[in-house]
């Protein structure tokens, strides 16, 4: 990624936080493999400031959109304690497969880890941690449908377990979902984006909103839904 696609990224600056759109297919961070990650490239968002920004949270790999930097350690801090209260408000846009029965909802099932080979893997599991996402239709089409996802807890894998617990799988989960089997290159990627998050960062003034186009594979099948493009119009 060049220092030019990069800045084309950059949904948001200020003196304490940045929101750069990560793409899809890019892991945010070395993983123990090493290989290409986003953060190897925040040397070139460092804007005059003597370090590089940092990861304020995480998204998976497969997932893009809007991902939130601190510039300095106590913007870090700062950040780190809005998403500890949960006071950092995000949505995420979805396509899943089959058909929810009601128009909106609230998924409260509790989530732990599947179990010690499967690293970060989740299950649905009465002992585990309280997770809770709030939902609604946003269009159906066929065997498919779009939706707002709003995460009230922070669990690993959260959206795509608990979409698959109630029966409509995130398009292209390769872990709780059908993935790539019988999908064309399209279908086959992971459909969940990070559309838009809402940062409270200052006293006295509106949280700061901010919102990421969708990646190109999720708007060509939409398209192909049917769904209008005011739908998902940036």
């Amino acid at each position: 990624m060049t220092p030019e696609e990069l800045h084309a990224r950059l949904l948001y600056r200020d003196g304490l936080m940045l929101v750069v759109d990560k793409p899809f297919g890019l892991p945010v961070h070395k993983g123990p493999k090493g290989g290409e990650n986003f953060e190897a490239y925040f040397s070139e968002l460092r804007f005059g400031l003597p370090r590089n920004p940092a990861l304020a949270h995480r998204l998976d790999k497969d997932t893009s959109g809007c991902l939130v930097l601190g510039r300095h350690h106590k913007a870090l801090e700062k950040l780190g304690l809005l998403f500890k209260q949960g006071k950092i408000r995000k949505t995420y846009w979805a396509v899943v497969e089959g058909q929810p029965l009601e128009s909106e909802g609230l998924i409260d099932l509790p989530l732990a880890r599947l179990d010690q080979t499967r690293g970060w893997w989740m299950k649905v599991d009465p002992s585990g941690l309280p997770s809770q996402t709030r939902w609604h239709v946003l269009e159906r089409m066929g065997n498919l449908s779009f939706l707002a996802l709003e995460p009230l807890t922070g669990r690993t894998h959260q959206l795509r377990v608990h979409c698959a617990a109630l029966g409509w799988p995130i398009l292209g989960d390769s872990i709780y979902g059908t993935g790539p089997k019988n999908a064309d290159k399209n279908t086959g990627m992971l459909h969940l984006h990070a559309r838009a998050v809402r940062v409270p960062l200052y006293k006295n003034k509106d949280a700061v909103e901010v919102t990421a186009p969708m990646p190109d594979h999720m708007r060509q099948t939409l398209a192909a839904m049917g769904t209008p493009e005011v739908k998902f119009a940036d």
